[in-house]
């Protein structure tokens, strides 16, 4: 039997290529505030309990990438709109018995460790950002739902995914990933075993002096990544002219 997706935020950079990819080896349901009756994808505010609740009969799995830039904005945004937004997401699923919720999570969940210091997807969070900082409550909410009520959450903390496939920055060149990728990548989440009840990973491209181990996801889920920043840009128009923005942080954030 064919799993039935449903994507939120459909209509974003990271939305639109999944929509596309998937599409080709599932029954998928792209929704997002911004619809587009042209390409399928269907309205949705990730906040209105009733429509997620409509959206969910019949889904395998949620693909939760819809989110507001919040600007900084905590209390106003950030916490009302992705966070509340992720609970709502949650909870449908748990009541429509929806097997696996994965989470578009971000390398900045992480992002105070400094450049070089070696990480484990399960050391403590460092966000640097608001931005972050959302993100790892909706990791938690993940955890939560896994724990309580066994809903499978998978947070893949996406790289560099700057919409045209290839790297612009030299901080980039660490965490990129590619369109093929991605999609390769969400493909072994949703198919990953169902005992599998909560993951956390790094989503990335195969890069040079990647900032990230993501070689055990092969074993793991079945990840075999076929793109490298640097072998994209190679001929093409050299590292040297790329935006010079790495900082003594993964996440590229000042203090």
């Amino acid at each position: 039997m064919t799993r039935k997706l449903l994507i939120t935020g459909a209509s974003g950079v990271i939305g639109s290529v999944l929509l596309d990819g998937l599409k080709e080896h599932y029954d998928v349901v792209g929704a997002d505030v911004q619809a587009d009756e042209s390409r399928g994808i269907v309205p949705l505010d990730v906040t209105d309990e009733q429509r997620l609740s409509e959206l969910m009969n019949g889904i395998d799995t949620v693909l939760h990438i819809a989110w507001k830039k919040d600007e900084d904005d905590f209390l106003g945004v950030a916490l009302p709109v992705n966070v509340g937004g992720a609970y709502q997401v949650y909870e449908a699923a748990r009541k429509h018995g929806v097997r696996r919720v994965i989470f578009a999570s971000s390398n900045h969940a992480t992002g105070f460790y400094p450049v070089g210091e070696e990480i484990d997807v399960n050391d403590p969070y460092r966000p640097d950002s608001i931005y972050g900082l959302s993100k790892c409550y909706i990791e938690l909410l993940g955890r939560w739902y896994a724990d309580r009520y066994g809903l499978s959450s998978f947070n893949v903390r996406i790289g560099n995914f700057p919409g045209d496939d290839r790297p612009h920055s030299e901080r980039s060149m660490h965490i990129w990933i590619s369109e093929r990728d991605m999609i390769q990548l969400m493909r072994c989440c949703i198919e990953a075993d169902d005992d599998r009840k909560y993951m956390n990973l790094y989503g990335t491209s195969a890069n040079t002096d990647n900032y990230y181990d993501i070689g055990y996801l092969e074993q793991e889920i079945g990840y075999k990544p076929q793109d490298n920043a640097e072998d994209v840009l190679a001929g093409e128009k050299g590292q040297s002219e790329l935006k010079q923005d790495e900082t003594i942080y993964q996440g590229g954030q000042q203090p």
